[in-house]
């Protein structure tokens, strides 16, 4: 176990460990991945990021810009390029 991580235990009894005060659960994040949409193309802290914000369609999506997604915590970078796709496949884009 590295430096710095401590043992936490989620609602289902998971045992995992974390570095930072996220309280994901990665067992519980496999067990609840969509099979399909644009958010099971997302990485879990990506996914759960979203969520958390009430984002979980692509029509919500598209009422933000690009740098107010990318500030919530777990989205990054890579996952943009990801998202304009699903976007652009409906018809949509990111909030000018």
């Amino acid at each position: 176990m590295a430096a710095g991580k401590s043992l936490r235990i989620c609602e289902k009894g998971h045992k995992f460990y974390k570095t930072s005060e996220c309280k994901s659960c990665p067992a519980c994040d496999k067990e609840n991945k969509p099979k399909s949409g644009f958010l099971s193309k997302l990485s879990a802290p990506a996914r759960n990021a979203l969520v958390f914000e009430g984002i979980d369609t692509l029509e919500k999506l598209s009422n933000y810009k690009e740098k107010e997604i990318l500030k919530l915590h777990g989205i990054g970078p890579a996952s943009l390029p990801i998202m304009r796709t699903s976007l652009e496949e409906e018809g949509l884009s990111f909030k000018e």
